[in-house]
């Protein structure tokens, strides 16, 4: 596996944890927070797992790709939020989108050396 691919696939993996932390925080808003940031590198590196994989001719590579996409969007909508609540980004965690590309990363990490 690239380099460039292990390092988008921990951006993700990290960020999740970050933001299952922050769900638990109870807040209504980001400030002082570090969630767009947080949420910036995760989107910037799905966007990079989806340019990495297109085209790659992989059986598995356009599912992560699908995956990716989608988790961009999701991520996306949440950064355009004026302001980000625990709550919101619970409902990102939860998010089917986003919890199959951390599945499919775990599972490309294990496969792929």
């Amino acid at each position: 596996m690239s380099n460039t691919l292990q390092l988008h696939i921990e951006a993700v993996e990290s960020g999740y944890e970050f933001l299952l932390a922050y769900a638990a925080q109870g807040r209504e808003s980001d400030t002082g927070s570090e969630v767009r940031d947080t949420l910036t590198a995760m989107r910037d590196a799905a966007s990079g797992i989806d340019q990495l994989l297109t085209g790659d001719d992989g059986v598995y590579s356009s599912v992560v790709v699908d995956d990716a996409r989608k988790s961009v969007a999701a991520i996306s909508l949440v950064l355009s939020q004026q302001g980000i609540s625990s709550e919101l980004v619970d409902n990102l965690n939860a998010s089917i989108h986003l919890r199959a590309l951390l599945t499919d990363l775990f599972l490309l990490s294990e496969t792929i050396a």
